[in-house]
């Protein structure tokens, strides 16, 4: 299913308005990801990075190139583990959100 115009700029909208929303769609990325729905994963943290900073900005930050980041988070893109926990920290240490796993 497309995800249409308007609800990218409702997302962009209430990241910029919302900070419990801002930091619940970073997490939800991530958990997403560690829960093995990699794509899923992919399309929230391409919100929650268009909608923060952008990836001319993340890219200065973790010394990536922005095509780059943008084909990684893309549908067909295949991060390397350590450009993905590369991301993941910046995203962490910039929202000042720690997330754990617990194994069980």
């Amino acid at each position: 299913m497309a995800v249409t115009k308007s609800f990218k700029e409702l997302v962009r909208r209430e990241v910029a308005r919302d900070p419990r929303f801002r930091e619940a769609l970073l997490r939800e990325g991530i958990a997403a990801m560690l829960a093995g729905d990699i794509e899923t994963g992919k399309t929230i943290l391409r919100d929650y990075i268009k909608a923060t900073m952008g990836f001319e900005k993340l890219g200065k930050a973790t010394r990536t190139q922005p095509k780059s980041l943008i084909r990684m988070f893309g549908p067909r893109g295949n991060p390397q583990a350590k450009n993905l926990f590369a991301v993941l920290g910046y995203l962490q240490k910039r929202a000042k959100v720690e997330v754990h796993v617990e194994v069980r």
